[in-house]
């Protein structure tokens, strides 16, 4: 079995490849922040969901002194987006920009880190 037919590895290739161009989007968008009329662009976090679609994950109660579980299998909304645009038309804030960059950056390396990690459990499961 090859290391890309194991899903974990191809999710997390998936996922900071995602980063590296989010980061190259943000990038542009700072460096347009004085461009007039400029509007900041990002992308939408990867899905990882099968084509079928996944059922909701719910809390079973296998005792009746169990408390009930929180109404199971909310999708999370997304805000809209709204720029405040300065007398220029440009939307371009520098501050949630950076913001997102670095939160992009710890993303990133957290995904490469269990990247990393992944592969030495696999070479010290099969003896390498």
């Amino acid at each position: 079995m090859a290391i890309s037919d194991i899903p974990i590895f191809s999710m997390l290739r998936t996922r900071m490849q995602w980063h590296q161009e989010r980061q190259r989007l943000l990038a542009e968008n700072v460096s347009n922040a004085d461009t007039p009329g400029f509007r900041p662009t990002d992308l939408a976090p990867p899905s990882y969901e099968r084509a079928g679609g996944t059922a909701p994950v719910t809390l079973a109660r296998t005792d009746a002194a169990h408390m009930a579980g929180l109404g199971g299998g909310q999708q999370f909304r997304g805000r809209g987006e709204q720029f405040a645009v300065r007398p220029a038309g440009n939307a371009v804030h520098l501050e949630d920009e950076m913001l997102k960059v670095a939160n992009n950056q710890m993303d990133y390396q957290a995904a490469t880190q269990l990247y990393a990690r992944s592969l030495a459990l696999i070479k010290t499961a099969i003896g390498k």
